[in-house]
């Protein structure tokens, strides 16, 4: 496992993968890595040949006021997380070597609507930095595949869209989110949760499962579903940002949609939860489809 900070150091590794025909996969991160990240870099090691795995905490997509200067960088940790699972690069540079401009960087990556909406609305900005970097990422690295988790789905569907509108060649692979053993869908952030708040979060999957076989068993008054889960929420303490029963497409469906995807965002104290579930066949995929 090499540790790379330097751009050129990584470009003449891929190069010599590619004159030897290797398939590559890329495993984008922000680092603070738990075992959802590490399911990703598995699903690597099992589709390609040769893993990169990248470490860096975006400064273009934290919304203003957010917590980038709090985010934990835990380089060291994570490399001893990796090291049993031998990726072959790790790419983990400094800021200035990502934006020797400067940023916000004059070139950026907006992907329709969709970074708009839903968590694009409360976050300002955030989809448009992330859409950039993975795509800078992208051009860095040219791998075959990149995989990402499916905890945040719109962002998936988000990278999918670049890479197609793009003619980026490289294949976006979705992983299934890692849940604790309460169904709380694992995340950096979510040592930010109080003992108490740590206690209630789980309600988040718990709601979006229940509505979500609820429409399994036939209902389709998508409107009431979506208020008796955020009253649920709300009672329990979330502030409640959106949740929201939608097609796999993130369209409004209709009552002959069998076929969706429930996503939701919500506050608990200074923590921002987010999760996913999706409806397949007549079956909820809490894991992702």
């Amino acid at each position: 496992m090499m540790l790379m900070t330097d751009i050129d150091a990584l470009r003449q590794q891929r190069s010599g993968w590619a004159r030897a025909g290797e398939t590559v996969a890329l495993v984008p991160t922000m680092g603070n890595l738990h075992a959802g990240h590490l399911s990703l870099v598995e699903q690597a090691k099992a589709a390609a040949q040769r893993v990169i795995v990248s470490i860096f905490v975006n400064p273009l997509q934290f919304a203003p006021g957010e917590d980038f200067d709090q985010y934990p960088r835990t380089l060291d940790a994570d490399l001893a997380l990796l090291e049993p699972l031998a990726p072959d690069v790790v790419f983990a540079p400094a800021t200035d070597t990502l934006y020797p401009n400067g940023h916000p960087i004059a070139t950026e990556v907006v992907v329709g609507q969709l970074a708009h909406q839903f968590c694009g609305e409360f976050r300002k900005g955030h989809f448009v930095g992330a859409s950039t970097v993975v795509n800078l990422l992208l051009n860095l690295t040219t791998p075959d595949i990149a995989i990402f988790g499916q905890k945040d789905y719109q962002q998936l569907l988000i990278f999918r869209r670049m890479a197609a509108d793009l003619h980026i060649a490289t294949e976006i692979r979705g992983g299934a989110t890692v849940r604790e053993a309460d169904g709380l869908a694992m995340s950096s952030r979510n040592q930010y949760l109080s003992a108490d708040e740590r206690k209630r979060a789980p309600l988040l999957h718990t709601c979006l499962c229940e509505a979500a076989q609820l429409l399994c068993d036939g209902e389709r008054d998508f409107t009431a579903l979506e208020a008796a889960a955020t009253a649920r929420l709300l009672e329990a303490g979330f502030e409640t940002q959106f949740f929201r029963v939608l097609s796999p497409a993130l369209t409004e469906p209709d009552a002959g949609c069998d076929e969706f995807a429930l996503i939701a965002a919500a506050l608990l104290g200074r923590a921002r939860l987010i999760d996913n579930v999706q409806v397949r066949a007549g079956q909820v995929l809490p894991n992702g489809a």
